[in-house]
């Protein structure tokens, strides 16, 4: 059975041109390089991102799940291909693998950059540590990590770091990751790029409050940084391991995946996961499922529900963002109980818990946030629900 779903995954994956080829380096097979060489590197740089630095591996376990393959069904994939720069996507429903295509020479095997997708993995970590008692949320950071105490950062609750609530200046949405002076850019420096000692280090510079905890939603890469380094200090192993351990090997990942490292050897929380494109629907499917498989609690349903669900008046739906609202490191797509992992350049996993519908997407559009390219997944995600509610 497994040798006819890779045949069938190589088969389906015959899609038509995709946009750009020449400019991201068809020529050269794609070859993977550093994108500050120029566009034709993107594509092998984010489809083998772990090889430019260092890394921890998140081992998958001796049992693969299986997942089903039906006949493919028209969800419109063609279109929506033929115009974005995706690297790969896949439409689960169930266990049953609807639709899978890779373009740009992509395979089964490759892993994908996560991008901030790995935020919504580092929550369902966080609320595993919480069912585990070795965390609470209303704890400050500061409680885990003692050079914070003193840093604006050091009061901020976990629950407020979840939320993207801190209040801690931290300018993400729209900044501009390839300017040197942005936050983003630095965090990136100061974990990812190796420049500094890594952990703590990395987040000091961010230490101006701009408002009172718990009050406003801001999209913070910051506060996820700091989030993951709480995690580390209160679960007492490195963050692969515990994803590994918890989540990777009991729902039957099909590969090992790899999560970024910063110099002093700490997975970076905002980002930098590193999956294939099968792994990451699994992930899907098991929030749809909220946390559970073949019976077996994995993530604690109450967390998962907690976690896709706005927590606060200002994170919801069209008050956290004009189109969005935020749970737990989760953004929520709309008051029907939808939700999403999101992440720049187009890296998205979007879930719908009552028809236990995934949609995975990986790719390397133009801009870090495309939001044309965004709205385009939108309206796939809608026709694909439309079109199997029927």
């Amino acid at each position: 059975m497994r040798l006819l779903f890779l045949l069938g995954a190589v088969f389906s994956s015959a899609a038509l041109a995709a946009p750009d080829e020449a400019l991201l380096g068809k020529a050269t097979g794609y070859a993977a390089c550093l994108p500050a060489k120029g566009p034709q590197c993107t594509v092998g740089f984010w489809s083998a991102m772990d090889r430019f630095g260092p890394s921890h591996t998140v081992a998958r376990g001796p049992q693969v799940r299986e997942l089903r393959r039906a006949p493919e069904v028209d969800l419109g994939q063609d279109a929506f291909l033929e115009r974005n720069r995706n690297t790969g996507l896949l439409v689960l429903q169930g266990d049953t693998v609807l639709v899978e295509r890779y373009q740009y020479q992509r395979k089964v095997s490759d892993r994908f950059a996560s991008a901030s997708m790995a935020k919504t993995v580092l929550s369902m970590l966080v609320g595993i540590a919480v069912s585990e008692g070795k965390l609470n949320l209303e704890d400050q950071a500061g409680q885990y990590l003692p050079e914070l105490r003193s840093h604006p950062y050091g009061v901020i609750s976990v629950r407020d770091l979840l939320t993207m609530s801190s209040g801690v200046k931290f300018d993400d949405d729209g900044a501009d990751a390839s300017d040197p002076k942005s936050d983003v850019s630095k965090l990136i420096s100061l974990t990812v790029a190796q420049h500094g000692k890594g952990g703590v280090e990395a987040v000091l510079p961010y230490n101006q409050r701009v408002r009172p905890a718990g009050e406003k939603f801001a999209y913070s890469s910051g506060d996820s940084e700091v989030l993951g380094l709480v995690l580390r200090a209160a679960v007492g192993k490195p963050l692969a391991e515990y994803l590994s351990e918890k989540i990777w090997q009991p729902m039957g990942a099909e590969a090992d995946a790899s999560w970024l490292v910063d110099a002093g050897g700490f997975e970076t929380g905002y980002c930098c996961l590193n999956a294939t494109l099968r792994d990451y629907a699994r992930f899907g499917m098991l929030l749809a499922n909220y946390g559970a498989l073949d019976g077996k609690q994995i993530i604690p349903a109450a967390w998962v529900k907690e976690a896709t669900t706005p927590q606060a008046p200002h994170l919801k739906v069209g008050v956290a963002t004009k189109y969005n609202g935020y749970g737990y490191q989760t953004w929520i797509t709309d008051e029907k109980g939808r939700f999403a992992a999101l992440g720049a350049r187009g890296q998205a996993i979007y879930v719908d818990p009552e028809r236990k519908i995934v949609v995975v997407h990986t790719a390397v559009n133009e801009y870090m946030r495309d939001r044309e390219a965004r709205r385009e997944q939108f309206e796939l995600w809608k026709n694909v629900l439309a079109k199997l509610s029927t």
